[in-house]
């Protein structure tokens, strides 16, 4: 896997679940080590990393986090009807992460170093199946959804070989250990073709 050259540190959200780039999720932030980071950010204009968890939990000790994760920015926050502070958060670039601590108050910081762009790539046409499959799954969704967001899009994402990958991989009903896999990938068009691969598993009998 090939990595850049510069390093940073960030603090590390482990979840249970993948960010990828250009994706969207929403968090409940309850806990102090994760409100004083959101602070952090807000002040500094900065981000955090969401990496999958290998080992532990969302809440309590500090988990064991996956080495691949996506850098996110806050986009929009808010108070819930219980008092929690909801975000909204977008991934953009993927990271490797070569060391970690945990501070006082267990949040886990990493350094890391990140990992180039994609190079954008058309789509071939053994996978038009699976933009076929993405533009359905887009239309279903709620327009006040994350992929709601993509409808109307032009018909140009269609083509690009890494945008429907990572657009697939957060709409299909995956294993952790799948999603992990597709974001690792460094190759859009062998994205596609382990996507197409698991697709029969979420065909009708």
């Amino acid at each position: 896997m090939a990595v850049l050259s510069e390093r940073l540190e960030i603090p590390l959200f482990p979840l249970s679940t993948v960010l990828y780039p250009g994706g969207r999720m929403r968090l409940r932030i309850f806990e102090r080590r994760y409100l004083d980071m959101v602070r952090e950010c807000a002040r500094g204009d900065s981000g955090f990393g969401i990496c999958l968890i290998l080992e532990g939990h969302e809440t309590g000790m500090p988990a064991l986090p996956a080495v691949t994760g996506t850098h996110a920015r806050i986009i929009d926050f808010h108070t819930g009807d219980d008092g929690l502070l909801g975000l909204a958060i977008e991934g953009d670039r993927r990271f490797r992460v070569t060391r970690t601590r945990a501070n006082d108050s267990g949040l886990l910081h990493g350094e890391v170093s990140w990992l180039p762009d994609e190079p954008v790539q058309a789509v071939p046409v053994e996978f038009a199946l699976l933009q076929t499959i993405l533009e359905r799954l887009i239309e279903s969704m709620p327009g006040d959804s994350g992929a709601g967001r993509w409808h109307g899009v032009p018909r140009s994402r269609y083509d690009d070989a890494g945008w429907v990958g990572f657009r697939l991989a957060e709409l299909l009903p995956l294993k952790p250990d799948e999603h992990q896999c597709m974001l690792e990938l460094d190759d859009p068009l062998q994205r596609l073709a382990e996507l197409q691969n698991i697709l029969p598993r979420f065909q009708k009998g």
